[in-house]
């Protein structure tokens, strides 16, 4: 009887320990990890969200919840954002904000659960190029096994979901029109494709039974920041307008410069942000490369501005605007043509206003009284001793020579057996033309072609 008593106190502090523990269990608030794909499915969407999953998991997050309002984009992003929401070990719930046509209705079908704001769709996922013509049917099969296995991997009916691509695709009492199929919200919830109507993210977490909860936002590191400053349209066609106004000042004074550090400097600061985005290509980089290249290689080997120049030209303007568009390699039927077009409206504008602008900096930089120290201003008087032939170079004014080299614009020409430096006024002068002296500046004789 005394041992069974014995044994008796000693089990009963821990019976009732157990049950206390049982009965009041340390329950911490569901962390809870949101961001947003709030633009064209490219690149920088892939990207993004990567770096958010990566965060999501890092933090320890229990659930992540995605706000989506885009109109689609490329497949091959939409399928690396999909398969990241397919093997995410934390659930990832969608919560449409407005449209999830295309390529995000297939990325809203990955996630665990979706929820949709009020005036909401989803669907309309047909394959189609960058003008909105349907693309041949191979594209439009994949498409369909994409949002079929998506659907059977999620519980959701696939019949549904390859409707939302093939409009010759029948779905009794829920598709039977011939044209593909898009949700509205309250469609969505009656045929298991959203769970249900929320206003928010806040909603969302209410109907998904998630009492108490911590939301964590995606956050942006410093050098995000800057990268998403620094890919800003107008930043972009501000350094475009370094670049160009760099090379230009730079061919006017040969040897490694100033202009030239800071073309370069302009050069990596547009593509290295691009390029870290998923935006700008390697072809693409070399592209504008090759343009710079030919553009140098027509100055000043070849007279005149021909193939070389305005081949340089074409690729200067082609790398730069493709650099800012997310194709994938050289296929660009995914990117929208406003797209496109807005890339190279930026690209002509920046040329059109940094070419005059260095012409204009080029003549009146030095004559300025910021600048005026950084040239030579010092009188060397005749009466000191020093002598110039200023007086018989203004005679030549009017005189006829021959060049002697070819004038790029600068070079030398020769007149009553003398050679002289000048600068062909006009355009580019062959070894050999006449020329003809029509004024005198700065101790040099500016020439034009003899008629």
């Amino acid at each position: 009887m005394k041992h069974f008593l014995f044994i008796l106190l000693f089990l009963l502090p821990c019976c009732v320990w157990a049950q206390q523990d049982k009965q009041t269990p340390q329950d911490k608030p569901t962390k809870v990890y949101s961001f947003s794909i709030e633009e064209n499915i490219a690149p920088p969407a892939t990207k993004r969200v990567e770096l958010a999953m990566a965060e999501a998991k890092e933090s320890k997050a229990d659930l992540v919840v995605v706000k989506i309002n885009t109109f689609g984009g490329t497949l091959d992003d939409a399928d690396k954002i999909r398969t990241a929401f397919l093997q995410s070990e934390i659930p990832v719930y969608a919560f449409i904000d407005n449209n999830a046509a295309s390529a995000g209705a297939l990325i809203c079908i990955a996630c665990d659960s979706i929820y949709m704001h009020s005036g909401s769709s989803i669907g309309s996922a047909t394959v189609v190029d960058q003008s909105g013509n349907v693309q041949p049917d191979k594209y439009q099969s994949y498409m369909r096994s994409l949002m079929r296995s998506t659907a059977e991997s999620r519980g959701r009916r696939p019949d549904i979901a390859e409707a939302m691509v093939d409009p010759d695709i029948h779905v009794a009492g829920i598709s039977d029109s011939g044209k593909v199929l898009a949700f509205t919200t309250q469609e969505a919830i009656a045929n298991g494709y959203c769970e249900a109507e929320c206003e928010n993210i806040r909603e969302v977490l209410k109907h998904a039974g998630v009492k108490e909860y911590t939301i964590q936002e995606q956050r942006y590191t410093f050098i995000q920041k800057v990268i998403g400053f620094l890919i800003n349209p107008i930043v972009s066609g501000l350094l475009i307008m370094l670049i160009i106004g760099g090379i230009y000042f730079e061919l006017h004074s040969p040897g490694i410069g100033f202009p030239l550090v800071m073309a370069i400097l302009g050069a990596l600061l547009y593509f290295a942000p691009l390029y870290l985005e998923g935006l700008a290509a390697n072809w693409e980089i070399l592209l504008f490369i090759v343009g710079v290249g030919l553009i140098v290689l027509e100055l000043f080997a070849f007279p005149g501005f021909g193939v070389a120049g305005v081949s340089g030209i074409i690729c200067v303007v082609v790398g730069l605007a493709f650099s800012m568009v997310g194709n994938i390699g050289f296929d660009f039927s995914f990117v929208p043509s406003n797209t496109m077009a807005e890339s190279f409206l930026v690209v002509v504008l920046a040329l059109l206003v940094a070419l005059p602008l260095s012409m204009y900096l080029a003549k009146r930089l030095f004559e300025s009284h910021l600048f005026g120290g950084l040239a030579l201003n010092e009188v060397q008087d005749a009466n000191e001793g020093y002598t110039i032939a200023e007086q018989t170079s203004q005679q030549l004014v009017g005189a006829e020579g021959e060049a002697t080299t070819i004038l790029r614009p600068a070079g030398k020409v020769t007149i009553d057996g003398k050679t002289y430096d000048a600068v062909s006024e006009l355009s580019f002068i062959d070894k050999g033309t006449r020329v003809k002296v029509i004024r005198y500046e700065n101790n040099t004789l500016h020439v034009v072609k003899q008629k």
